[in-house]
């Protein structure tokens, strides 16, 4: 056997339908409705990740949210033991916030630097009452400790600002290397500067 493959176990994901939510009571956990939830499992277990939004202002046109959760669980004994949660709100700004949203789309749960173990990767913004993008954050988790990448989306150099956690430089390069390719994504895809001044 080489040791290329003792390190490089494929950790599984895949989102969870409505009906494995509730069959599993992934609900009880969740201080707001789940906008969606996802299974992955490395060498530490099987994991469900569901994202919620309180969904404050439903209308034909968009749902507003006010405050969000991420909430990792392994399923312990038939209960679930929280690993760890992140929640963040709108912030008191000018423009004022109006909504703050999971983008799911560049959400993961892999294993980015090949140890077997799963290492989510959390990316949320807020949006301005002007419909601008205004906060991005980007959380890694790796061992179950938060990295984060703080940005504030303005036109004018003054106001915006990308900053990393002080712990950041402690992750591995290849973890390092993939949020950096993400920011690059998301700068493209979502129009975003993403840099200080």
């Amino acid at each position: 056997m080489n040791s290329a493959s003792i390190f490089s176990q494929k950790i599984e994901s895949y989102k969870l339908t409505k009906e494995q939510i509730s069959q599993r009571e992934l609900n009880e956990i969740a201080d707001f409705p789940i906008y969606k939830a996802i299974e992955f499992s490395d060498k530490g277990g099987v994991y469900d990740l569901v994202f919620t939004e309180n969904q404050k202002t439903i209308s034909k046109k968009d749902t507003l949210n006010t405050k969000i959760q991420a909430i990792c669980v392994i399923n312990d004994h038939g209960g679930f033991l929280e690993k760890w949660r992140i929640t963040d709100l709108l912030e008191d700004t000018d423009p004022k916030e109006t909504s703050i949203w999971f983008w799911t789309k560049y959400c993961s749960a892999k294993d980015l630097d090949g140890d077997g173990y799963a290492d989510p990767v959390i990316v949320y913004g807020s949006k301005t009452e002007d419909d601008y993008t205004r906060r991005v954050k980007i959380i890694t988790v790796y061992k179950n400790k938060k990295y984060a990448i703080r940005a504030v989306e303005c036109d004018l150099d003054y106001c915006r600002s990308f900053k990393k956690d002080s712990n950041w430089n402690s992750l591995p390069q290849k973890i390092k290397t993939y949020i950096e390719q993400l920011v690059v994504k998301l700068r493209k895809e979502q129009n975003l500067i993403l840099k200080n001044g």
